[in-house]
């Protein structure tokens, strides 16, 4: 007996798993995650079909009654079991009823007569399709038998080719996995291992370690094969001033160096800026701060992207070199700044601006009520650059103004020119601007550079097109609005020396700062591992005002856990959303994801569920 029922449990886990992974497939075929939620009533109708399924209009109304908003995949695997699939013999039986003759056949006026006038009624149109398809010797009949029988083949047929799919496409099986910033996973054998004492967070969240006993976004019969971790944080309100670290009291007779730079939302959701080689010639106190950068000229209104959460990496090594060591990194916080303070030897050291994505992420593109202009012709004909345009260029400035002396550098432009049109301009180019535009100190000025841009669009002959591009790499929508960028600026203050910054582009910074960002929350942060899977653990790091979590995946295969964090309040994840799954590979490190409050002003709690979900 005790072999009988291991052996039918056995049965019943792999049905399980084989109705999950047709659920997942038939939702994969109408969207491209099973993150996406559905949205009409149509749609479940699509999935459910892709599933081999044929709703009635009755049964779709049931399951979608008014004031129904969206459902989930969840949704759809409960009510995929409720829905019986489209019998064949069934349908065979119901053709007979209407083939007069007895001949095996019906002909496309009678089937129009039936299928227009009584049950669902189809339109005339739809009636055609089904003959288009069915009736292969094209002459007006309907060959019912063969019809049920390409009725079964194209539903198993649709049904394997979404599991082959789902089986072979790495896209697909990945759902969704992508990070704000490069996420490649790291691999262990590069994370050092840290004593004892340094893998303890400095302040303990509140954790517990269950089975998941509360709803989540898989279907119940998944959830029961599933191993849960549990975090949940409370922060307290409007806790945006440290008290750790006070301003040293001499700082303004330090040597101090400025440097402004950008964050930049690509088209993939993934955070981009310039990288900064710090030079310190000798070992010497160091106070370093990061913050947003206020272009506004009034001074009760800053710029909207002030409230955008920014930090500092310093790492050691190779410019070349994607695995660099993770020397400090700004993690506490005076309202808008974030800072470090502490002694540094003597030394080349890269900076790493960073932003967990948590406030600067991709928006829906709406179309602007109105979009902008940004050349009129004046009364003699000649082109001029809107007064818009001018302050949005303006703006655009202040930001490529690297070092804030108030002119453009040939090497600050090229930064500009890298950005906007993945182009340098040599010496003998610049040598021809210098001739042609506003100049001072072999620099561009302010004017110089409106100058320029007019004389691109009198080259275009008033065509915006090619500025539009510009203005876009640069973060503005059609409005004239900054809202995919976030300008800041980085303090360096050297109590006994003078040391130099300068900006770098590095071809590898987006992998260096993922593995910075990872080894700052590995090193502070406890691991935990999921209940039954020992090799997979999760870091939970608390900061001041942000809280980041790692997985790292010690096994000999990879793993994909699903993230819920619906039971969080006043809360946004770097993610974009409460619920997804993250698929780290086998002995390799990825960043889960940030989250920060919504409104500081309030009380935030971060309430994470971390679930294995079984491999294919």
């Amino acid at each position: 007996r005790p072999v009988t029922l291991k052996i039918s449990s056995t049965f019943c886990t792999r049905m399980e798993e084989r109705f999950y992974m047709t659920c997942r497939a038939a939702y994969l075929s109408v969207f491209r995650s099973s993150l996406v939620n559905m949205t009409s009533k149509d749609q479940l109708c699509s999935v459910l079909q892709q599933a081999g399924k044929n709703p009635s209009q009755k049964a779709l109304d049931k399951y979608w009654p008014p004031g129904t908003n969206k459902l989930n995949f969840d949704d759809f695997c409960e009510i995929l079991k409720k829905e019986k699939a489209a019998e064949p013999d069934q349908l065979m039986r119901i053709f007979k009823k209407f083939d007069a003759n007895c001949d095996g056949y019906i002909s496309h006026d009678e089937l129009s007569r039936i299928l227009t006038s009584s049950g669902e009624k189809m339109s005339p149109k739809e009636v055609d399709e089904i003959f288009s398809l069915a009736d292969v010797n094209k002459d007006g009949k309907l060959d019912y038998a063969e019809f049920c029988r390409l009725l079964e083949s194209t539903v198993e047929q649709c049904q394997n080719a979404a599991l082959e799919k789902l089986e072979a496409d790495a896209k697909l099986k990945r759902q969704n996995f992508g990070n704000q910033m490069d996420n490649s996973p790291q691999s262990l054998e590069s994370q050092p291992e840290l004593p004892a004492s340094e893998t303890q967070p400095r302040t303990e969240p509140e954790t517990t370690q269950r089975k998941d006993s509360r709803s989540s976004s898989r279907p119940s019969s998944a959830r029961s094969r599933r191993s849960s971790l549990s975090t949940a944080i409370t922060m307290g309100a409007g806790s945006t001033k440290s008290g750790r670290l006070a301003e040293p009291k001499s700082l303004q007779d330090w040597h101090h160096t400025l440097m402004r730079g950008c964050f930049y939302l690509e088209e993939d959701g993934t955070i981009v800026s310039l990288q900064y080689r710090l030079i310190i010639p000798e070992t010497t106190s160091v106070y370093l701060t990061i913050r947003p950068l206020n272009l506004s000229p009034i001074p009760d209104k800053p710029s909207p992207w002030m409230y955008v959460d920014s930090a500092l990496y310093v790492v050691m090594g190779n410019e070349t070199k994607e695995d660099s060591n993770l020397v400090c990194f700004t993690e506490l916080r005076d309202k808008e700044r974030f800072l470090w303070r502490g002694e540094r030897n003597a030394g080349s050291y890269l900076l790493l601006p960073f932003t967990t994505g948590c406030r600067l992420m991709k928006r829906t593109r709406k179309t602007a009520t109105k979009t902008a202009q940004l050349v009129n012709r004046t009364q003699s004909g000649e082109l001029e650059l809107t007064k818009e345009f001018q302050v949005a260029l303006s703006d655009i400035f202040e930001v490529i103004d690297l070092d804030g002396s108030g002119l453009l550098s040939l090497e600050e432009y090229n930064f500009f020119e890298q950005r906007t049109s993945g182009e340098k301009c040599d010496e003998d180019a610049w040598a021809i601007c210098k001739e042609n535009f506003d100049t001072r100190k072999n620099e561009l000025t302010r004017q110089g550079f409106l100058e320029l841009n007019l004389m691109e669009a009198n080259d275009r002959e008033g065509d915006p097109r090619d500025l539009w591009l510009t203005l876009e790499a640069m973060g503005y929508n059609r409005s004239l609005e900054m809202v995919e960028a976030c300008p800041f600026v980085i303090a360096v203050y050297c109590e006994d020396v003078k040391a130099t910054l300068q900006a770098v582009h590095l071809d590898s910074g987006i992998k260096m700062l993922n593995s910075a960002v990872q080894r700052s929350i590995t090193s502070k942060a406890e691991a935990r591992s999921l209940k039954g899977h020992e090799n997979v653990l999760v870091y939970t790091y608390k900061g001041e005002s942000r809280i980041s979590s790692v997985i790292a995946n010690k096994s000999n295969q990879k793993v994909t856990v699903h993230i819920n964090n619906e039971q969080s309040k006043n809360c946004a994840s770097s993610r974009g959303m409460s619920v997804f799954a993250v698929e780290v590979p086998l002995c390799s490190v990825q960043v889960c994801q940030h989250v920060m409050a919504l409104n500081e002003q309030q009380e935030w709690t971060y309430n994470c569920v971390e679930t294995i979900i079984p491999s294919l």
